[in-house]
């Protein structure tokens, strides 16, 4: 987790009719961790009322001293939310719809802190196979992939180098792309994808995925081995099949013709 202060601002109408320039501070969090939003002030007075929003709604209040935790938008942050003497917002367990603009304001202060939110998805582990449709004799193909990934970056690495790299920003999709490698190939290649905040990194084992293609077992896998040898069989079998019926007819027009 990590805040920045974003140089731009908002003008306000405060309490009093004058305008206030208030900045407005960026927070970013991986889902599933917690997050606390600074009110920026040191201590809440006796009569003083502090109020929390995100977006219209109002979800947190102090009065009197007092806290208070409303059940709207929804119903997105019930049982999520904590305020401390400072009135400090913590959002427990965040999740990627706690994304957007917070705001605290006083009835005994003229400025209103807005604070942007963003709760990034956690990152799995991006997956390294091999494409055994364009391996040939002196070159293996690889795709890296990862599934269900927003606001993130797939890149490939040789050494500490990025060569290659897909992005995507808001939809929820799935990423791959491709590396092509000799087989004698001895460089270090890893797959990255990363958020602003976090990555995750698999390594590539080219002497584990990438074989002569000598028997299709070794180069592609059992388990797509086989499924080739079942559809070999199935296609085998069915031919069998087709000749026997075939010959089966033959020797029955022939005995008809013999009895005419």
């Amino acid at each position: 987790m990590f805040d920045t202060l974003i140089f731009f601002w908002l003008f306000s109408w405060s309490l009093t009719g004058v305008f206030v320039a208030d900045a407005v501070k960026s927070e970013s969090v991986t889902e599933g961790e917690s997050v606390s939003l600074n009110s920026s002030f040191t201590q809440i007075q006796t009569h003083e009322d502090i109020e929390w929003k995100f977006g219209d709604f109002l979800i947190a209040k102090v009065k009197n001293k007092e806290r208070k935790f409303y059940d709207t938008a929804a119903g997105r942050f019930r049982d999520r939310l904590k305020l401390d003497q400072t009135g400090s917002l913590t959002i427990i367990n965040s999740r990627t719809t706690d994304s957007g603009l917070y705001t605290v304001s006083s009835s005994s202060r003229d400025t209103i802190n807005t604070i942007n939110l963003t709760v990034y998805a956690r990152l799995p582990v991006p997956v390294i196979t091999r494409d055994c449709s364009s391996s040939s004799s002196s070159s293996c193909s690889l795709v890296c992939s990862a599934v269900n990934v927003s606001h993130v970056t797939l890149s490939w690495f040789k050494g500490n180098s990025s060569f290659s790299s897909i992005s995507v920003s808001d939809l929820s999709i799935s990423l791959s792309l491709p590396l092509e490698v000799e087989y004698q190939n001895r460089n270090t290649y890893s797959c990255v994808i990363n958020n602003p905040i976090s990555n995750q990194t698999r390594h590539l084992n080219i002497t584990e995925l990438c074989h002569t293609c000598a028997d299709r077992i070794h180069c592609c896998g059992f388990t797509e081995a086989v499924i080739r040898l079942a559809l070999s069989a199935l296609v085998g079998v069915a031919t069998v099949v087709v000749l026997v019926y075939d010959i089966r007819s033959r020797s029955l027009q022939q005995k008809k013709s013999v009895q005419k």
